[in-house]
């Protein structure tokens, strides 16, 4: 018969046993499954961060940038939701029920199951997929895919959320942006919520992601943050501090810092030398402004400058978080924008705007003195856009290199290359299948608990970022898009495009985008096989996704803005 001594040794010798096997586990799940934050900014224009060529700091996203990789490349949605839904299913916006933002589908549209303007029922998410498999999820900021009870995040694979389900909202309290809703909706885990006094968006956002990974921290299972600010989405706002950096930076114009940021781009490496650049149609002249319309156009992009700044020193708390809890090594950061810069003309210094009406009556201004602050409402309008988007042509909404084509910085465990740029094209909906990659998470080939559900069209590419492969899509592989009735068809490095509602255009242009990102040189009557070719492929991606027509007249922003002149 065994003494106690004995027996409490045989006991503390298979807990620790049981304990290191316990132990063992976790660090292989940690190993093998790590941490991923994405981070989504709104209406980012292509230059708009350091590492691209802005003069707006932003050391924090830069960082990323020297530990992993930027595509210089990579192209999303000319708008929000239908960039949202293809981020985080890897589905064309066709077929996951939101091929523009529900705001802007016209009557004749309505009604088609894949055009909902919300998330279909036949399609998985990426929070969904990780959680499956023992990830924790979160996601802090703009929804926009649903409001109803079975739309919100919550029900779509994220565990703890903050979500605002509108376009946008006020980022100073809980107010709407525009008339088009008779309040701002906010949700927490599913439920409606009630902003704190305090408020401000980029800083709660961050706030509350950090509350999410401390609440599970140490229990050895992964995390994944999805973040989704609201920076830089009009109304744009920002504490003064920040925005007062910038104080006579803008004060030469867009023609002048639209080519300062063409050169930056070209020393960062973000665009071939020489790169040509047309002005976007209707850009008016600086020069032919009144001194006070100048410097108001001057200030609100000043202001935008310090969201965008101070979005990036919230995101460097979050990196300090994690760098003081033991996670960051093992993190995965993604940063990208939804869509490009945003060009609508809200704002004038005449206070003859649009929603001057609405200004009045609900006691939003756009005052100098204090633009950016609570109270006022702010918008860098069309002509600023250009130089967000610099040396791009157009802005959101548009199916040219300025509505689709943004900054991507990836860094982590996996991605080994480093303090590089990359010219490789990278679609949207090939984020979701790289990510699962990069989290050792199998992805889902049309089969779903049990049920079908739309197959994944992305391409993984963490081969790539892994230095295992040379390239990312095939030369011969046509990826299409249609947002709006604007069209485009991508297909190694060139890009057939047809803008709707471009100003005095209405027809189909080629351009080689590798070379000629700013699309000046069309190719269609040089190379008149290729350019064939790719209309009957855009013809065979719309047959095959069911684009349907628009009607005539059709305009996204008159559709959104149309109930305003009612």
């Amino acid at each position: 018969m065994y003494s106690k001594t004995i027996i409490f040794k045989l006991f503390l010798a298979s807990s620790l046993a049981f304990a290191s096997a316990v132990q063992a586990q976790i660090e292989s799940l940690t190993a093998d499954h790590p941490n991923i934050v994405l981070i989504l900014a709104d209406d980012l224009g292509f230059t708009d961060i350091s590492p691209f060529g802005s003069e707006i700091s932003t050391p924090n996203i830069a960082a990323l940038a020297r530990a992993g990789v930027s595509f210089t490349n990579y192209h999303t949605a000319g708008s929000c939701a239908p960039a949202r839904a293809m981020l985080l299913t890897g589905v064309d916006s066709h077929r996951n029920g939101v091929p523009n933002i529900p705001e802007a589908l016209p009557a004749e549209q309505i009604g088609f199951d894949n055009y909902l303007g919300v998330l279909s029922d036949k399609v998985v998410t990426l929070a969904t997929l990780l959680n499956d498999e023992g990830y924790h999820t979160y996601m802090t900021g703009k929804w926009h895919l649903g409001h109803t009870p079975n739309q919100l995040p919550s029900v779509k694979g994220f565990e703890r959320t903050i979500a605002m389900a509108d376009t946008g909202a006020d980022n100073w309290e809980q107010r709407p942006y525009l008339p088009i809703y008779d309040k701002a909706n906010w949700y927490a885990d599913g439920q409606a919520h009630t902003l704190p006094d305090d408020f401000y968006s980029s800083k709660y956002f961050v706030d509350k992601t950090i509350e999410f990974v401390d609440s599970n921290a140490g229990d050895g299972q992964p995390f994944f943050a999805y973040i989704p600010f609201q920076a830089v989405h009009m109304p744009v706002q920002a504490p003064r501090e920040f925005s007062d950096k910038y104080s006579g930076m803008y004060d030469e114009g867009w023609t002048v810092m639209r080519e300062k940021r063409r050169k930056a781009a070209e020393i960062a490496g973000v665009i071939p030398d020489d790169t040509k650049m047309v002005v976007t149609p209707g850009t008016l002249e600086w020069d032919g402004l009144t001194d006070e319309q100048r410097r108001h156009h001057a200030r609100r992009m000043e202001v935008y400058a310090g969201m965008v700044e101070a979005m990036d020193m919230h995101i460097g708390r979050l990196m300090d978080h994690l760098k003081a809890i033991g996670e960051f090594e093992n993190t995965v950061f993604i940063f990208t924008s939804d869509n490009g810069a945003e060009g609508s003309n809200l704002v004038r210094v005449d206070e003859k705007s649009l929603l001057s009406n609405w200004f009045n009556q609900v006691g939003y201004h756009s005052n100098y003195d204090t633009l950016g602050e609570k109270g006022s409402f702010n918008a860098i309008g069309p002509n600023n856009a250009t130089i967000a988007a610099s040396p791009l042509a157009f802005y959101k909404f548009y199916a040219s290199e300025g509505g689709l084509r943004v900054p991507l910085v990836m860094a982590g465990p996996g991605i080994n290359k480093r303090g590089q740029k990359t010219d490789e094209f990278v679609f949207v909906t090939d984020l979701t299948p790289t990510i699962l990659s990069l989290a050792g998470v199998e992805a889902h080939s049309g089969s779903w608990s049990g049920k079908p559900v739309e197959e994944i069209v992305g391409k993984d590419f963490s081969g790539f970022l892994a230095n295992r492969e040379n390239d990312i899509h095939d030369a011969s592989t046509p990826i299409g898009y249609e947002l709006g009735g604007n069209r485009a068809l991508f297909k190694g490095d060139y890009k057939v495009v047809f803008n709707r509602t471009a100003v005095d255009d209405q027809t189909w242009h080629l351009f080689n985008i590798r070379t000629d990102p700013g699309e000046t040189n069309d190719l269609a009557a040089d190379e008149p096989i290729r350019f064939n070719e790719m209309l009957s492929d855009y013809q065979n991606f719309a047959r095959e996704n069911n684009v349907l027509p628009m009607p005539q007249g059709y305009d996204q922003r008159r559709q959104i803005f149309s109930s305003l002149n009612n």
